[in-house]
């Protein structure tokens, strides 16, 4: 059984390596965070930060019953912006965690998704998968940075202490 205390320690370290990987590609110009590299879906740097982000804000609105789904221009702009939309996004599923019972987390339940199709599913795992999304993107980041020169530092991985 997930806790909200639990998820929102989760979410909460996971907004914070964000964060920080965020300010580390503020080193890089435009054009390295929009080029393109072979063998990595998702798109530039930019787009996989933004995608990561999105992905959060859309599957919390499927939690409340809602359908995010827009891409707005000025969310991925910028270094800046980005920061801004984690910062928004984080809080959002802050607020639905601090407001969300056990029973509410741990019950699965009908929900729709993109296309109006309807799924059985529990609030904790969609937390936890947007969690575990972000990590991934996190990767392509490190890799994508790695191959412009400018390796990541060391720990932003999920926080421990």
């Amino acid at each position: 059984m997930f806790t909200s205390a639990a998820l929102l320690d989760i979410h909460t370290r996971t907004h914070a390596s964000l964060g920080k990987l965020i300010g580390h590609c503020a080193g890089f110009s435009a054009d390295e965070l929009s080029r393109t590299f072979d063998g990595f879906g998702g798109g530039p740097i930019r787009m996989q930060l933004h995608h990561a982000i999105g992905a959060e804000q859309y599957w919390v609105g499927v939690i409340r019953g809602l359908m995010l789904v827009e891409e707005r221009p000025e969310d991925f702009a910028s270094i800046e912006a980005l920061h801004a939309y984690r910062r928004q996004v984080a809080q959002d599923t802050t607020d639905y965690l601090r407001g969300a019972s056990e029973s509410e987390l741990n019950t699965s339940r009908k929900m729709t998704t993109f296309g109006g199709r309807q799924h059985e599913l529990m609030p904790a795992r969609i937390i936890v998968r947007t969690q575990t999304h972000i990590f991934q993107h996190q990767g392509q980041v490190a890799a994508m940075a790695r191959l412009l020169g400018r390796p990541i530092p060391h720990g932003l991985d999920f926080p421990l202490g």
